[in-house]
């Protein structure tokens, strides 16, 4: 099977070429076939329009806007007939039972009817199984009195308001507790309307489980990661990196105009698409923004990889990276004026794969290179089992 190379990884090493830099060594020194490297080349011309043929995109577009249509139509007949069942309103997850009963009725499929209305299935499958109790019928009688109450102060009325209107101007024994739990259930509320709390951007969901301990036995027990960024005549250019601690090799990164989670996550997918590594892994990163986004988290844990942050403002909880970081600004960064972010991000991917990985000798590896001193390691592993 062909070994997979990631997206960025292609259009760096079509950029060396493109720059100037003869294809065939372009090839030797990262490590792929001049015949790969030359189809990607021609691909680019024909996707450029530089040559005739089919752009590589075409076919997986149209194959993706296909099933993608079909998914939405399907999606816009539930949500037709949600409409016309539950109203306006999108109802609360339990309120939307009722209504997933008459959409199943209508032969909808439950998965997705459950998936549009926010409802687990298992707990549907719970309340179809589940017989009405007298509490409940009492409390859905009740939601449709406030319902009617607050439609009748012209949508002003709060729970206290229509409290003291179900009391007062019904004689219903309510307590205030109640109407506001079933104003909330129901998806009602008077005016100006509910407090708004604004949550922090950035909170930490992990702890250090480094505790600057770095050293590795094997791969892809600890990867760390960072960004970095220095500046061209055009503007800034950012780079995330994703170091694996056993063999200070970079095994993946991303280069962009803009500092975002997208940036860290794309430096993220490459290792992950690179290594394979096994559940269990730590991915150890510091507190910004991009790292203790929703979305780098997510990307960890759906790998199996487990979370860690170092100290606030602390560099020395991620030396490795802040190491590697140094050597790059001292070997490549500072040594000229860049003048476009293309010069720079080509400058930089060929550093990474081609100098750093393949040929820098590290005096921590017994000034082996990175790529030389996992393979050493692999074949002392298969001789001690042996």
């Amino acid at each position: 099977m062909p070994r997979p190379y990631p997206p960025e990884f292609r259009a760096r090493a079509i950029a060396l070429v493109r720059a100037g830099k003869q294809a065939r060594q372009t090839a030797v020194e990262l490590g792929i076939h001049p015949v790969t490297l030359s189809k990607w080349l021609r691909q680019d011309d024909i996707d450029n329009g530089r040559r005739p043929g089919t752009p590589s995109s075409e076919s997986a577009e149209l194959r993706a806007a296909r099933r993608r249509i079909h998914e939405l139509e399907t999606e816009l007949a539930i949500v037709r007939q949600t409409a016309k069942f539950l109203g306006e309103d999108k109802p609360a997850p339990k309120g939307a039972l009722p209504g997933i009963d008459r959409l199943v009725d209508a032969e909808a499929p439950v998965d997705r009817c459950c998936r549009i209305l926010g409802v687990a299935r298992q707990n549907y499958y719970k309340h179809k199984r589940t017989p009405t109790t007298p509490r409940q019928l009492r409390r859905d009688w009740l939601t449709g009195l406030i319902r009617e109450v607050h439609v009748a102060s012209r949508g002003t009325y709060g729970y206290r308001r229509i409290h003291a209107e179900l009391t007062l101007g019904m004689g219903i024994r309510v307590c205030t507790r109640t109407v506001s739990v079933l104003m909330t259930q129901a998806g009602i509320h008077g005016l100006p309307g509910p407090v708004r709390i604004k949550r922090l951007r950035g909170v930490v969901t992990a702890d250090d489980l480094v505790n600057r301990k770095f050293h590795r036995l094997r791969p892809d027990e600890l990867w760390v990661t960072d960004i970095t960024q220095h500046r061209t005549r055009e503007g800034w250019v950012y780079c995330a990196a994703v170091l694996d601690a056993f063999s200070r090799r970079i095994v993946g990164w991303s280069i962009d105009s803009r500092q975002d989670s997208t940036l860290v996550v794309n430096a993220l997918d490459m290792a992950i698409r690179n290594r394979r590594p096994e559940p269990g892994g730590i991915v150890h990163a510091d507190h910004g923004t991009q790292f203790t986004s929703w979305v780098f988290g997510e990307r960890i844990r759906s790998a199996g990889l487990l979370p860690s942050f170092g100290t606030v403002g602390d560099g020395l909880d991620n030396a490795m990276m802040e190491s590697f970081w140094s050597s790059m600004q001292i070997e490549l960064l500072n040594r000229k004026r860049w003048k476009t972010r293309v010069e720079l991000a080509n400058a930089i991917f060929e550093y990474v794969e081609i100098f750093y990985n393949r040929q820098r000798r590290h005096s921590a590896l017994g000034y082996r290179t990175p790529i030389e001193y996992e393979l050493l390691s692999a074949q002392d592993t298969i001789h001690a089992a042996s």
